[in-house]
């Protein structure tokens, strides 16, 4: 194949430019052309309205329609190939291309590093190749420049050259891409766009300087904000090891105070009890003696002897008292009652600490850890107030200030321009979204009040729901009629974020950086709906 082509290479020589054949076509007569030469030929004679062949001169009409012929374009491209290879020496040792650097395209074994590429070849050559290149082409210059990965360079979908840019478009294109696609766009050379980009190469730069001082700084920042986080944290367990160590004691000194209340009082109560039993034998032991004697008094015959003895001795004895016969020291339901208080306590307490530990998350996060809790949310229309419209598959709202023909429907906010979404928060989760006038942001329980006028039934109106409002002139969040005012908001775009069992709310403004706007740290008691309030001309999309 190579000494047929390299026999024949007049074949592949174009008779108007005298080069090896770019995108050959060929004619009915069966002459081959570049396809740029032809047409330029055939645009000469337009006016004429007969195109001919520039070698037979064979005419035709109307303008033949060209088609690049692929087999002619395989051999040419043997041909180039083959012919630079034939004469190629061999491989320079210590030029070869390494990891990055640009091969030569013609190389057949160990490939050299490419010292230029050929933007009409659309290959890359060494310097060997590059002469060769050189020789080869003698009709015209091919444009060469430095060795570049020409995929960069190349238009995908027709192979060519990038050579215009697109300014409608902004995109680099090349010359039949000008013709088909990006036909009647703004388009300039790519040396017109580039001087036209460097226009702005000082002032990107100093914004790429700008924004790294700032993410510097905000390294910084963190680096601190994580160096005291550990300090704190340290201190804290340090602090919570001590504190529980002396509530353990304490525990335990509480215990043995029980313990030895409990022997004490047992000691009393058994003292008590022995000397009781004491003084009970010593009147048993009276009474016999007494029954003993009035037996033998039973006997006498003395009158006068029994008279005075029988009185005697049937005087009654002093009383001992009663004593209680089922002693008990049960004192296990009041250590019950103080454990089961206890519990109860320090649960409430552990849940408060858990929360303030949890909430300095919020501080530290960033938008890339807040995409993971990403949820989708869609509006409910039952829900929607009769002069908000809902488009974009119920993901944006806008207040035309029309009524929207909506069916009645008991969980509508008939006063009140606001609208609920149809799923609820449970558990962490964050969302964005788009705004643009004067809209509230929120979250609601389900159970607010949709129905009457006035403050409490506005988002933030009420103990049921958190909002923060938005403007040009200014930023405030509310919660049960408390107002707390916020720095300005010119970010287009906020982002919420909700820790349902940790009981955080967060609201972060959005743009090349995100900002903690407000956070709020308290116990949610039923599952969070996202609310939007929109006024007059105002929208605002989720996304």
């Amino acid at each position: 194949m190579a000494e047929a082509t390299q026999s024949n290479q007049d074949l592949f020589i174009c008779p108007v430019c005298l080069d090896l054949l770019k995108d050959p076509v060929s004619l009915n007569c069966g002459h081959n052309y570049c396809t740029g030469c032809i047409k330029d030929c055939w645009d000469q004679e337009d006016l004429k309205g007969v195109y001919s062949c520039p070698q037979c001169r064979q005419t035709f009409t109307p303008r033949p329609c060209l088609n690049k012929n692929n087999i002619v374009a395989e051999l040419v491209e043997q041909f180039r190939k083959t012919r630079i290879q034939a004469v190629a020496p061999a491989p320079v040792v210590g030029l070869c291309a390494g990891p990055g650097e640009v091969e030569c395209d013609l190389c057949l074994t160990r490939k050299l590093k490419a010292v230029k590429s050929c933007l009409d070849c659309l290959l890359s050559y060494c310097e060997p190749h590059l002469a060769l290149h050189n020789q080869v082409h003698p009709g015209r210059k091919h444009k060469v420049v430095d060795a570049t990965p020409l995929q960069e360079r190349i238009c995908t979908q027709h192979e060519k050259s990038l050579e215009v840019f697109c300014r409608t478009d902004q995109t680099c294109v090349c010359l039949l891409c000008v013709m088909d696609e990006h036909k009647g766009h703004d388009t300039v050379s790519a040396s017109a766009g580039r001087k036209e980009k460097e226009t702005h190469l000082g002032e990107t730069q100093e914004n790429f300087k700008q924004r790294i001082q700032e993410r510097e700084k905000e390294m910084l920042e963190l680096r601190k904000a994580v160096e005291t986080l550990k300090s704190s944290a340290q201190t804290a367990v340090e602090d919570s090891e001590t504190i529980f160590t002396e509530m353990i004691r304490s525990i335990e000194r509480r215990r043995s105070e029980v313990t030895e209340l409990i022997r004490a009082q047992e000691k009393a109560e058994v003292s008590r009890a022995e000397e009781h039993q004491k003084q009970l034998e010593q009147e048993i032991a009276e009474l016999k003696r007494r029954d003993a004697e009035l037996e033998q008094l039973s006997h006498t015959e003395d009158h006068i002897h029994f008279i005075k003895t029988f009185q005697s001795l049937s005087q009654p004895l002093e009383s001992l008292g009663s004593v209680n016969q089922n002693p008990s020291l049960d004192v296990k339901k009041s250590v019950s009652s103080l454990k089961e208080q206890l519990e109860t306590f320090c649960t409430e307490e552990f849940m408060k600490i858990s929360a303030t530990v949890t909430a300095v998350r919020a501080i530290l996060q960033t938008r890339k850890e807040l995409l993971q809790y990403s949820c989708h949310f869609t509006l409910d229309p039952n829900t929607a107030n009769s002069k908000l419209h809902l488009s974009e598959g119920n993901r944006r709202v806008e207040n035309t200030d029309e009524l929207q023909s909506y069916p009645d429907h008991p969980e509508r906010f008939d006063v009140s321009l606001q609208v609920l979404c149809r799923e609820g928060v449970s558990g962490c989760c964050y969302w964005e979204v788009e705004w643009s006038n004067f809209v509230y942001i929120a979250v609601s329980y389900k159970s607010i009040s949709r129905k009457g006028k006035g403050d409490e039934f506005w988002f933030g109106g009420n103990d049921q729901s958190w909002r923060l409002r938005l403007s040009s002139s200014g930023c405030s969040f509310m919660h049960n009629t408390e107002q707390t005012k916020l720095p300005l908001v010119v970010s287009s775009r906020i982002g919420v974020y909700v820790d349902h069992s940790a009981g955080t709310l967060a609201f972060y403004s959005i743009s090349d950086t995100i900002t903690l706007l407000h956070r709020v740290q308290t116990t949610f008691t039923q599952p969070l709906y996202p609310g939007f309030a929109v006024s007059r001309g105002s929208s605002l999309k989720l996304l």
